[in-house]
């Protein structure tokens, strides 16, 4: 197609469609409103495919935390203590690094018997653990505690990690182990 001066018309999109129907032979609008309907399709996936390569933006790096119980596994937590009899209990608190950066990290452990707190939880931490954890590696810890007041809690191991400053913040990441302590053994 030779190229239009201003006064020039140019054919619609619609029009090359068409055209593109006779050419290919179909005879109906049904037949020409199914290519119109696949060069859609192939224009939004090149569309998406663009976006998903060239504009998506760089994801951040990010930390997790996790809780293991002694045979490091993910089960077996301690839900019922009895009071005096077995009421301390360990877990392994595991925390990722995918920052690829080193960070310098704290588990602060905190105890509540207020069942639905807001993070991070307002008490004052019973346990501390402070470490830097390589870009790419695990940091593990071994968490003992003892409850011996009756009542039910929440044993909340919050992931703190420094600012540029050094400061501690919380990252909002934070696991929660719900145990009940009973003053005797519950027969079954």
């Amino acid at each position: 197609m030779p190229p239009c001066s201003r006064d020039c018309e140019r054919e619609s999109i619609g029009e090359v469609i068409k055209n593109l129907s006779r050419t290919l032979n179909f005879r109906n609008d049904k037949n020409s409103f199914a290519v119109a309907v696949a060069i859609a399709l192939v224009l939004a996936s090149v569309l998406l495919g663009y976006y998903y390569v060239a504009l998506r933006p760089a994801q951040n790096g990010y930390m997790t935390v996790y809780l293991l119980d002694t045979q490091k596994k993910a089960a077996n937590y301690p839900e019922l203590l009895v009071k005096g009899e077995n009421s301390t209990f360990s877990v392994y608190v595991e925390v990722e690094n995918y920052r690829n950066t080193t960070q310098n990290c704290q588990i602060q452990v905190k105890v509540t018997s207020d069942m639905n707190p807001s993070f991070p939880v307002p008490v004052n931490a019973t346990q501390t653990f402070s470490g830097t954890v390589q870009s790419g590696a695990v940091w593990e810890n071994l968490a003992t505690l003892s409850l011996n007041q009756a009542g039910k809690y929440m044993v909340v191991f919050e992931l703190w990690t420094s600012n540029e400053a050094g400061v501690f913040e919380s990252s909002g990441d934070f696991c929660v182990l719900n145990v009940q302590v009973v003053d005797s053994a519950v027969s079954s």
